[in-house]
């Protein structure tokens, strides 16, 4: 059910970002408000945040103010999934008078408002159109005055809007196929169901924990941070018994750019990695994380006060599942995997007007590449622990004045070790609009590589180039360009695993014959003869 909500709403969507990115979530809940259903492929932050969002909605407005119809919409980041362009939608589903399960979805729009998405904001108040709890849609009826107030904040109000509306024809699906599977089952609710499917996910991480030697591990990692502020992250993973703890006591304190990281955020990338390395067979739900503890200083960049900006917080969100791999790696090697040079997610953004005048909105939903694992290769730009993907670069050069000229692996992108890690990307972009747009760019990574573990190297780190130049631009900013500018980047690939010394002669003599690795690198790296 929750995977053909997901179809509707990428089949009915308006923007690339959900139909061709990847870039949503759906979730069903039961009653209560447990999550039970995530579709296959969601975003992760999503699945996790959308089952916090539906807690705040019931403080907001009571289980029993609830009617069929209704529709509740939010966007703020300290309720939702961390900041501004991620919308969430919830719906309860009624049969008669009967509330008997919810639904949610999560997409990012194409605008928000505001100053755009960028990472160089300094509080929330700039970086768009806030939307509290409200309902979108009131007894089926909808809120006309809501969906004025969004068409006039943002710059694409007919993509907005009509992604708004995907999402709520997502929950209508749900809701049709609950009301046929009741039916058939014989059942009045979903609570007996929901129970069970938890009870036995909770089970298995127990168990899963319960496999980890018991005691405290610890990483840390440093970030390239703003250009005022560096970042340092702390962690220590406490295994006991079935139970396991995870405290970021240590990090930096929130910054004044847009690199802080809401709490419901740091929990969604804390959770699902640890989920993905010691329980990856069992579906997720509300049980897979019960036993799951996290913990972040109030202050700190993992769980900033409220106005802070947070418009790029995947900027260190996405760092904490190799970090937590990092302290894993001594008690589970043959679990972990080494950090990915897509996580964080290098993004580049350009928007501006078309010579017609049409606003236009284009990311480049582009990927570096996945830590090497214990028995092979990462893989070559792929997203982790997001799973966002690139689409077709088709369909930017269709809605946006843009040519893509390059897209092809990085030689020597992927950090050595006995398992490679996975190739970055080098991508070349050029402006064909006569009339200058801007650039604003979300660039980690180019001081600190992804690291490789027991023993793998480090990846190649991130580089950006502008007609040929990495000089006189932000990599955590906006900046303008013009007509035939070109942007040059290079996205950075995924740390090894293990010892290079040790990789299968074959292998490196492949991978040189396929021009990933140069003839130095083998030779200097791997010691082929």
């Amino acid at each position: 059910m929750a995977d053909e909500a997901a179809t509707t709403l990428v089949r009915t969507s308006f923007s690339p970002i959900v139909r061709e990115s990847n870039d949503y979530s759906c979730v069903l809940f039961d009653a209560a408000g447990n999550a039970i259903a995530e579709n296959t492929i969601g975003i992760p932050s999503f699945n996790l945040t959308v089952c916090r969002t539906l807690g705040h909605f019931l403080k907001w407005r009571p289980f029993e103010s609830w009617q069929p119809g209704d529709v509740a919409i939010t966007n703020d980041p300290w309720i939702a999934s961390g900041h501004l362009p991620d919308v969430t939608v919830i719906a309860p589903v009624f049969i008669g008078n009967r509330r008997v399960a919810w639904s949610g979805s999560v997409a990012h729009m194409v605008d928000i408002g505001g100053a755009g998405w960028s990472a160089d904001s300094r509080q929330v108040y700039e970086e768009g159109l806030r939307i509290p709890p409200m309902l979108l849609f009131r007894a089926g009826q909808p809120n006309e005055d809501l969906l004025e107030m969004i068409r006039a904040n943002v710059r694409m109000p007919d993509e907005v809007v009509g992604d708004m509306m995907a999402m709520v024809a997502a929950g209508q699906i749900a809701e049709t196929r609950l009301f046929e599977i009741l039916s058939e089952a014989g059942l009045e609710d979903l609570s007996a169901v929901s129970r069970e499917i938890r009870n036995r996910a909770e089970r298995s991480m127990c168990n899963a924990i319960a496999a980890i030697p018991d005691g405290v591990y610890r990483s840390a990692l440093d970030m390239d941070g703003s250009r005022e502020e560096p970042i340092h992250l702390e962690v220590a993973v406490t295994v006991a018994g079935e139970e396991l703890a995870v405290d970021y006591a240590g990090t930096s304190p929130q910054i004044g750019s847009a690199l802080n990281t809401v709490f419901a955020y740091t929990e969604a990338y804390t959770c699902y990695p640890l989920k993905c390395v010691l329980d990856p067979s069992t579906p997720r739900n509300e049980g897979s994380y019960r036993t799951i503890r996290v913990q972040a200083p109030e202050g700190s960049i993992l769980n900033p006060r409220f106005p802070a900006a947070v418009n790029a917080r995947q900027l260190v969100g996405h760092v904490l599942a190799g970090m937590l791999f990092d302290a894993l790696s001594g008690a589970i090697p043959e679990r972990i995997i080494g950090e990915s040079g897509s996580a964080p997610t290098l993004r580049a953004v350009i928007s501006g007007l078309t010579e017609d005048g049409r606003a236009f909105n284009s990311i480049l939903f582009v990927n570096g590449g996945m830590g090497a694992r214990p028995s092979a290769d990462g893989l070559p730009t792929a997203c982790f622990p997001s799973t966002v993907k690139a689409g077709a670069m088709e369909a930017i050069e269709a809605i946006a004045p843009a040519r893509i000229w390059r897209k092809e692996f990085s030689t020597d992108s992927g950090g050595p070790g006995r398992f490679r890690g996975g190739l970055g990307q080098e991508v070349e972009v050029e402006l064909l609009s006569a009339n200058s747009a801007m650039l604003s760019l979300f660039v980690e990574r180019t001081a600190h590589p992804a690291r490789g573990v027991l023993g793998g190297k480090e990846g190649a780190v991130a580089r950006v180039e502008l007609n040929e130049s990495s000089e006189g631009f932000p990599l955590k900013g906006r900046s303008r360009i013009s007509s035939g500018d070109r942007i040059r980047i290079w996205y950075p690939g995924g740390g090894g695993y293990g010892n290079p010394r040790e990789r299968d002669r074959a292998a490196v003599r492949a991978d040189v014959e396929a021009q990933v690795v140069s003839g130095r690198i083998a030779s200097e790296v791997y010691g082929l003869k």
